[in-house]
């Protein structure tokens, strides 16, 4: 592969080209131009979380995880137990007594919405709610 090939193929990649058809632009292989591209970005490429498609990361920017929006929504219905909220709160219902956690509310008093009327009922009232 001749040095123009190279140039003409980081730029092809930059502006959003696939490798097939800088290949046939080219009239190379797409293995070589890929292979090519892997070597030169060597720790830039990696790959979505959901389905495996090859990400190009670019500098200065922050690194990819999953190739479209579909992926990521996918990705993460599949896997809440890797969601790690930023604030949880611990609380006892004044209602029930039951223990129950909040994800970043820290002013949340009840645990459910029919505890929550039965507690508006106690305080305000009967007409009230």
């Amino acid at each position: 592969m001749t040095n123009e090939n190279k140039i003409r193929i980081s730029e092809l990649v930059r502006q959003g080209w696939s490798y097939r058809k800088i290949a046939t632009t080219l009239n190379i292989s797409p293995n070589t131009v890929k292979s090519y591209f892997l070597r030169m970005n060597e720790g830039n490429v990696g790959a979505c979380k959901e389905c495996g498609a090859q990400l190009l990361f670019l500098p200065k920017r922050k690194k990819r995880k999953f190739c479209s929006d579909a992926c990521r929504m996918s990705w993460w219905a599949k896997h809440p137990e890797e969601r790690k909220p930023k604030a949880v709160y611990n609380y006892v219902c004044p209602v029930c007594g039951k223990a129950f956690t909040a994800n970043g509310n820290p002013h949340r008093v009840y645990c459910s919405r029919q505890c929550s009327a039965i507690g508006r009922k106690e305080r305000y009232g009967k007409g009230n709610v």
